[in-house]
């Protein structure tokens, strides 16, 4: 049975702190969501005068902005600062820890923004929460997705229980901005990136609403723990943070549980975990040896309930900052120098991919009693959620092995004309130099091949597979190519950004698809002689053609592939198709 674990002792004492009853707030701070009786959540104009007034009442608060939507409104936040400290360097240089919010990235999904609402108000105008300010620097990005939260409706998602109209879940060019912490390709994230890399916050909570089966939790949670997280930070999460958001948040009276899927897509099959790959906010802090809270409510509960419970998992954080902050930035420090050594100096295998093993263990897991019933619409079973509770105890596979790594280079070589990849890692605080004058090294080049292009696009981009060839050769580096030295806080994001077989790689994600695309071709005519001469020229050669055309009829019957296979070979061929641009210089 999933049993609580306590990793160390917490004062409690906040579960007897007072919250002020309604009839004592001002009405000038009270919300639209408690105005419309917990149903309603403010549009962006009226969202951002609520929390624009913060800094207007307070001097220890700032309302800024970190860029500019495509359709032209203002990206802001907030930060809280008992001591003033109103830029990075005088947040770091404080010692405090920084704590991040970001609600709206799905903005349909926007529990988050209300709470935050309340939250701050509890922490700057009724006080009651003001302490936690003693051990905390606090950052809020109130709506993310700011396009995306003013198309509103109240048909923007068929599966949750309010609020009233909701916000769409992708921004006005489509993109999911849940996608896109890694590519970074739509102007929101870019911009979100900025101040990330510059604050490089110790925690923070990315706040969202469940699709998927109906149960009896109100917040589920999302946090990385596996091999794809330096050792500390995920030894940390396990035996210390989990069971503290679930001592918090259920204490609060929420029933709390991990963010899982169903084996067959039934609870009774058994749960199972997963490695958050870096498109996503979990998998991307993982990458930046951060912590990040998921919240995922669950899209059936009443939206009071859903943004109360966000509140308390937001507030668990605050409570945890306010007793380990000094413990937890220790943490995230040993994490990048962990990382920095054994990725960047040391060149240790790095993992890339993951799959489930068949471990398990036991789970007690809350659900409802379901009922199926023949539907005439479908014309299959159709599964009907009961208001039953049904407690079962379930497997849980929540273990992982690595399926795949990579050995990282020492530093890698990237040309100038693709410093548009230069600029995205930059993003992410990737720190490089540029070549100041021609030098040769030997280095390590990879051959596509087997290379394979999505059918569809995917978040605006048509995506790769594909396997190589790897090979060493001596190639005179110009001036004015970047360097990248894995050397740095940032390895894992250098490392999964620009090794191939990572998942979410740029060349997988299709930064780079005119390398697959071949320019020159041969008239048959000139062709013809070209390969004649080739034939009577290179024994070698001609040893190999007659051997294929003995042994692959299919090649034997096509004039253009017997043509072409000696295309292939002659000086006239691209050498760089397929060829990577980006080398690597080997430890």
């Amino acid at each position: 049975m999933h049993k609580i674990l306590t990793g160390f002792a917490l004062f409690w004492f906040i579960f007897s702190f007072p919250v002020t009853p309604q009839d004592k707030i001002p009405e000038e701070w009270k919300t639209r969501f408690e105005k419309s009786g917990f149903l309603e959540s403010p549009r962006y104009s009226e969202t951002m005068d609520y929390f624009r007034k913060f800094s207007e009442f307070s001097p220890i608060v700032r309302f800024n902005s970190i860029g500019v939507s495509p359709q032209g409104r203002e990206i802001n936040y907030l930060i809280v600062s008992k001591d003033k400290c109103f830029t990075p360097e005088e947040a770091h240089e404080s010692g405090k820890p920084i704590l991040l919010i970001i609600s709206g990235i799905h903005s349909g999904e926007i529990e988050g923004k209300d709470a935050s609402m309340l939250l701050l108000r509890e922490i700057l105008v009724t006080k009651e929460k003001e302490f936690y300010l003693d051990s905390l620097i606090l950052l809020v990005v109130p709506i993310f997705s700011v396009d995306g939260h003013e198309r509103s409706s109240a048909f923007s998602r068929i599966n949750q229980n309010g609020p009233v109209e909701q916000g769409w879940r992708t921004t006005a060019q489509n993109l999911n901005l849940n996608r896109d912490w890694l590519k970074a390709d739509a102007p929101e994230m870019q911009a979100l990136l900025r101040l990330f890399s510059v604050w490089l916050p110790d925690l923070w909570i990315d706040s969202h609403t469940t699709d998927g089966a109906d149960h009896q939790y109100t917040l589920t949670y999302g946090l990385e723990k596996f091999a794809n997280v330096e050792s500390g930070l995920a030894d940390f999460t396990k035996n210390e943070l989990i069971p503290h958001i679930e001592k918090y948040v259920t204490g609060k009276g929420y029933l709390v549980a991990p963010y899982v899927g169903f084996v067959k897509e039934s609870p009774e099959n058994g749960l199972y975990d997963w490695v958050g790959l870096p498109r996503l906010s979990n998998g991307y802090g993982a990458a930046q040896n951060r912590i990040c809270f998921l919240i995922e409510t669950h899209m059936i509960k009443p939206y009071k309930e859903r943004v109360f419970s966000t509140k308390a998992g937001m507030e668990s954080f605050l409570e945890l900052l306010y007793h380990r902050g000094s413990y937890i930035k220790k943490l995230n420090n040993d994490a990048d120098g962990n990382s920095r050594c054994d990725y960047g100096a040391q060149g240790k295998w790095f993992p890339l991919t993951f799959s489930r093993t068949q471990k398990s263990t036991d789970f007690l897991y809350k659900g409802f009693e379901t009922i199926g019933e023949e539907s005439n619409i479908s014309g299959t079973k159709k599964i009907k959620y009961t208001n039953i509770k049904k407690d079962m105890t379930v497997p849980f596979y929540n273990d992982m092995a690595v399926t795949d790594s990579v050995k990282p280079a020492k530093f890698y070589f990237i040309p100038e004309e693709w410093e548009s990849l230069v600029k995205r890692l930059e993003l992410h605080g990737v720190v490089y130099k540029k070549l100041t004058k021609d030098t040769t090294f030997r280095v390590t080049r990879y051959k596509f091949k087997d290379v394979k292009l999505s059918e569809v696009s995917y978040e605006g981009r048509q995506t790769v597979t594909c396997s190589y060839d790897t090979f060493t050769a001596v190639e005179r580096i110009p001036a004015g190519t970047f360097l990248i030295p894995t050397n740095q806080r940032a390895v894992r994001v250098i490392v999964h950004a620009l090794e191939p077989k990572s998942p979410d790689s740029f060349l997988r994600w299709g930064f780079m698809n005119s390398i697959f695309e071949r320019k020159e071709y041969f008239e048959w005519y000139v062709m013809e002689e070209v390969a004649l001469k080739m034939y009577n020229e290179d024994p070698i050669l001609r040893k190999e053609f007659d051997k294929r055309l003995s042994e692959d009829e299919k090649f034997r019957n096509e004039p253009y592939a017997r043509l072409n296979f000696f295309y292939e070979r002659s000086p006239y061929f691209d050498k760089k198709l397929n060829l990577y641009p980006i080398f690597r210089f080997e430890f």
